[in-house]
Parts: C-alpha cells; sequence; structure tokens
C-alpha cells in the first residue's frame, strides 16, 4: 500500500498527522512533505484513517496489486496470481 500525495492540494490541516504522526510527516508550517509514502505492513489501518481525514482530499490510497509489487513476495515459475 501506499499513499499518493497531492501536494497542491494540502491546506495544512494537519489532520493526517493527527490521526498517525509517524507515517504521515509535516513541515515547519504544518503542510505534507511532498513524495508519496510507502506504508509498512500493519500501519495500514493507522494510513488509511490519516487518509480518509484530509478535508482537502490531498491524499488518495494506492492499495493495487502494482502498488504492492515492491514486497518481498516471489512468485513461483509457472503460477499466476
Amino acid at each position: 500500500m501506499r499513499i499518493i500525495v497531492h501536494k497542491h492540494k494540502c491546506q495544512g490541516h494537519a489532520r493526517c498527522s493527527a490521526q498517525a504522526p509517524d507515517i504521515f510527516k509535516l513541515d515547519d508550517e504544518g503542510y505534507i512533505l511532498p513524495g508519496d509514502i510507502e506504508v509498512a505492513e500493519g500501519k495500514h489501518l493507522l494510513a488509511s484513517r490519516g487518509t480518509r481525514s484530509c478535508p482537502e482530499r490531498a491524499l488518495e490510497l494506492d492499495a493495487t496489486p502494482a502498488a504492492r509489487a515492491e514486497s518481498d513476495v516471489i512468485q513461483p515459475r509457472g503460477r499466476r496470481v
């Protein structure tokens, strides 16, 4: 899972960071730092809460398989998922 950050939409409400300060990093003025956020296993619920708390919809969850392709899981040959 990753979070796509739409920095230009952020208005500095800091609600995301209030939900999960270890996931959502803010600058000195309270705006989300640029760049997408890779969410560690076990942090998905907090990440989802923080994303949904943004009134400006500056954060977007990406839970597609492509977002998870960076995991360490190696599929056996000849087997498709």
